[in-house]
């Protein structure tokens, strides 16, 4: 009873791991998109266990057929007396979830709902239970060459990944990750402190992840427990370090991925080496991680969560770390080392033709008539929205801000959705789009007023009339627009100033040609008899008093009225070249 119990206490254990990467995979991803990946792992989960449930166990622990899938137990019924079998198969129905689930993290933001879930029924329903029925079916060929994958590196997590690496190079990477020149453009997620707690549960599920593997609560449990944790510290520590000396700082994302993937390592072998070189598994495996990353980037190849990475990667080095530092003792294949590590490399090329290459032939068929990839207008708006029509608060308070930036309408506010973040970016918002509103009202108004004051200044010119009371009604604000009155008021008094004095200099001006029109005509009189009535109303008509000058020298001058017309003449058309 105490094993039945344990076998169900790690089947809960692993079945919080579904929790752990929808966590992880949601806070690693942007906000638009975070609805759509928590759904895909809810989703993924039923769909395998339904699928495990119909065939899927059948296929993998049934009666098997020359080493190659099983033919019994498909839908699969608890019966009297089989308490071990039924936890058994609840044990491994979340194995099956797990590694359909590592899936959606990889694919996030740029993949259909209704893709998704066709790729969860092809690896739960066929490439998983195929590739398990080889390698833990007792009768399976692979286990017969004394391959050895204790909880599941490569048959669970390898798979995983490997089906994501087919689907990343069909569908592409997302928008704007990488620029024309390849130099990759990091993609924020939306909560890292989400996805620190999904990877915290993932370490808590991993526990039943391995410790359960024993399928019993024996004497190996404790040590299999000890080397996962250690394993998990060894890869964080090891991306603390790499991330310090790379990027002079500690990406979160890096010492998430780096203690995955030192989970991931081991678990191919933690009944199976000392707890020294579990260390070892888990740190190299952070840095096999992280090689595989970087490389998948130069390749143009946008996994989001470094899903490949960390259970490709570090899955693939944990299953050859059986041969390389698991006790031959406890392998108990009988094989030598040399051979054994043969043997792991035969496991881990067939699950890559199998996982990758058959995915990938599939898909390749499947998206030539139906399309695996969003449009480009539903991956830039949020499969949340796009996908399932799921509208967040920080949804609408950019639909408002991008309907306001359109239409210019400050009128347009922001729903208010209380006691959240949101809530309060909303208010505030709001409270500015208020003062901005009333700020833009008074421009208007100042405006209006401004061309008040234009128009009047117009008038002024054109009727040449300048008085200062025209601007009182302006010069009285405290404003901008009661400085421009005032100081329009003392150009209007200078300009009638200086109209003044214009209008004495005139006056004086009159004066003195006057004086200047009687005197010429003074001396014409008494140096000629009868002087023409012409020339007495010419010589009046001019107001010069250059003109009027050279004509008071001519006067004096001339011995004949004759000489004085044709000097008067020739002065004028002087005075008018000029």
């Amino acid at each position: 009873m105490l094993n039945l119990l344990w076998m169900l206490l790690c089947a809960g254990l692993v079945f919080l791991m579904q929790a752990g990467f929808m966590c992880l995979e949601s806070g690693l991803t942007r906000a638009k998109n975070s609805i759509n990946v928590a759904v895909k792992n809810f989703a993924d989960f039923g769909i395998s266990l339904a699928l495990f449930w119909t065939f899927g166990y059948g296929i993998m622990f049934g009666i098997s057929q020359a080493g190659w899938f099983g033919t019994s137990d498909f839908f699969f019924a608890s019966q009297a007396g089989q308490a071990s079998r039924i936890a058994f198969f609840i044990f491994q129905a979340m194995f099956c979830g797990t590694a359909t689930t590592i899936i959606s993290g990889a694919v996030a933001e740029r993949l259909k709902f209704s893709a998704y879930i066709i790729i969860a029924i092809l690896v739960s329903g066929i490439i998983y239970p195929l590739f398990g029925h080889w390698a833990w079916n007792d009768a399976g060929w692979l286990k017969q060459l004394g391959f050895v994958d204790f909880a599941g590196s490569s048959i669970v997590h390898t798979v995983g990944a490997l089906v994501s690496l087919a689907t990343l190079i069909l569908i592409g990477p997302r928008q704007g990750r990488f620029d024309p020149s390849g130099k990759v453009n990091k993609i924020q997620g939306a909560n890292l402190p989400f996805a620190v707690l999904g990877a915290l549960l993932l370490w808590v599920g991993w526990l039943g992840f391995n410790g359960g593997s024993t399928l019993e609560l024996n004497e190996q449990v404790p040590g299999i427990i000890l080397n996962t944790l250690l394993s998990g510290v060894a890869g964080m520590l090891t991306s603390i370090l790499y991330s310090q000396w790379r990027y002079r700082r500690i990406e979160v994302e890096e010492l998430i991925n780096g203690s995955l993937a030192g989970l991931v390592a081991i678990t191919a072998c933690c009944n199976l080496v000392a707890t020294p070189l579990a260390v070892i598994v888990g740190g190299t495996g952070a840095i096999i991680a992280q090689l595989v990353s970087q490389s998948l980037k130069r390749w143009g190849i946008d996994d989001a969560v470094d899903a490949v990475a960390i259970h490709g990667g570090a899955g693939i080095w944990g299953t050859l770390c059986v041969a390389l530092f698991g006790q031959l003792e406890l392998i108990a294949t009988g094989l030598n080392r040399i051979t054994q590590l043969g043997v792991q490399l035969l496991g881990i090329t067939v699950v890559c033709l199998w996982a990758f290459g058959f995915s990938w032939l599939l898909l390749k068929l499947l998206n030539s008539v139906f399309v695996l990839r969003v449009s480009l207008e539903a991956e830039e708006l949020g499969l949340n929205v796009a996908e399932h029509q799921a509208k967040t608060d920080t949804y609408e308070l950019l639909q408002v801000m991008d309907l306001q930036a359109k239409t210019h309408d400050l009128s347009l506010r922001v729903p208010v959705e209380s006691f959240t973040e949101n809530g309060h970016i909303a208010t505030r918002y709001n409270q500015m789009m208020d003062a901005l509103q009333k700020n833009h009202q008074q421009s208007v108004e100042s405006l209006e007023e401004l061309y008040a004051v234009t128009a009047t200044v117009i008038s002024a010119v054109e009727n040449s009339k300048f008085s200062p009371t025209d601007f009182d009604s302006f010069a009285n604000r405290s404003d901008e627009l009661g400085i421009l009155g005032r100081g329009l008021q003392q150009i209007v008094e200078m300009i009638d100033l200086q109209q003044q004095e214009l209008v004495g200099v005139q006056e004086k001006l009159q004066i003195s040609a006057d004086k200047q029109q009687n005197l010429i005509i003074e001396i014409l009189k008494g140096r000629f008899a009868n002087v023409p009535q012409a020339i007495l109303d010419r010589i009046q008509s001019i107001d010069d008093l250059d003109h009027l000058n050279q004509l008071l020298q001519q006067a004096i001058a001339i011995t004949s009225l004759d000489q004085f017309s044709g000097h008067s003449i020739a002065i004028d058309q002087q005075i008018s070249s000029q």
